[in-house]
């Protein structure tokens, strides 16, 4: 449900709200450009071929990883389409999350790690880390986390693809699937 802020309608987060994206974890992610617009290529003969757009997403993101050792960061799959990207990222343990209390484990390993606040026997929320109270970073500052590296990327694209197009333009928000086990992650592997 929508509210309103200083007389403006916003829309309602579409993040998990008890799902910390500073955890150690692995993330599936689609972003798009603004009203579909095809920027990054073409398919030929059933082959991504990429433009200078296109290549300049292809740069930022695997700069992504060069840029924040400090977080950890594995990289999966990615491809460039026309006009989206798709990616896996994996945050790993770091200084930031370190001492983050959870409820479980790092989503993309196979093992469950209790804690006082996980039960012991294997369950159905084994791979979760979803918790009754409300998001700790609610109105904590977006930094060292999900929505931290993506906004990098994002801006960074930006900046390279409007000296070429001014009128470049990403989708305002981002897709992010929790991968929570081997065999989500070996799915959107493929």
């Amino acid at each position: 449900m929508s509210e309103r802020f200083q007389n403006k309608f916003r829309s309602d987060s579409t993040r998990l709200q008890t799902w910390n994206y500073g955890w150690d974890a692995g993330y599936f992610i689609t972003i798009c450009t603004k009203g579909r617009e095809f920027y990054f290529g073409d398919v030929v003969d059933g082959v991504m071929e990429l433009n200078d757009i296109g290549k300049i997403v292809e740069f930022e993101w695997l700069k992504t990883f060069e840029m924040r050792p400090d977080m950890n960061l594995t990289m999966g799959e990615y491809v460039i389409m026309q006009n989206h990207f798709h990616a896996i990222i994996g945050i790993g343990e770091n200084e930031y999350n370190r001492n983050v209390p959870d409820r479980g484990r790092g989503a993309m390993h196979c093992a469950s790690t209790p804690t006082e606040s996980t039960p012991t026997e294997s369950t159905s929320s084994e791979f979760t880390r979803e918790s009754t109270s409300p998001s700790q970073n609610k109105f904590d500052p977006q930094s060292r986390n999900l929505a931290s590296i993506i906004r990098g990327f994002k801006m960074g694209v930006t900046v390279q693809a409007r000296s070429i197009l001014p009128g470049f333009t990403w989708q305002s928000r981002f897709h992010d699937h929790i991968i929570r086990n081997a065999k989500s992650f070996e799915r959107i592997s493929e």
